[in-house]
């Protein structure tokens, strides 16, 4: 299904999936208030300047935080214990938002890593 904004996907969920994913959300934006809400590849996402700087997903049996750069995630390689992931998916709980520190983090370096410190 394609989507056309961020309040459509999550529309589409389950109560669960879009309250975990709502809380996700509104972190992302306290952390990034001047991006724009978008959809790419298909799902939620954050954009600052042109670039994705976050996004995230729902699926059967887990949600997902994405960085948009396969080099967040290795480097927070110590806060991600206890989570699956590769460097370039956060998979985490469906009645379980990611800790707010974490996210502050994950979205933290992605900015930097796009923009500079």
């Amino acid at each position: 299904m394609t989507y056309d904004s961020i309040d459509s996907y999550l529309a589409e969920l389950d109560a669960t999936k879009r309250a975990t994913l709502q809380a996700v959300r509104e972190r992302i934006r306290a952390e990034i208030p001047l991006a724009e809400e978008c959809i790419s590849y298909g799902m939620p996402a954050f954009r600052l300047d042109g670039k994705v700087l976050a996004g995230f997903g729902a699926f059967k049996n887990h949600l997902s935080y994405f960085p948009h750069s396969g080099k967040v995630l290795p480097v927070l390689a110590n806060q991600l214990a206890g989570f699956d992931w590769s460097t370039g998916t956060l998979r985490f709980a469906v009645d379980q938002p990611l800790p707010a520190e974490l996210v502050t983090e994950l979205v933290r370096v992605r900015r930097n890593q796009a923009f500079g410190p």
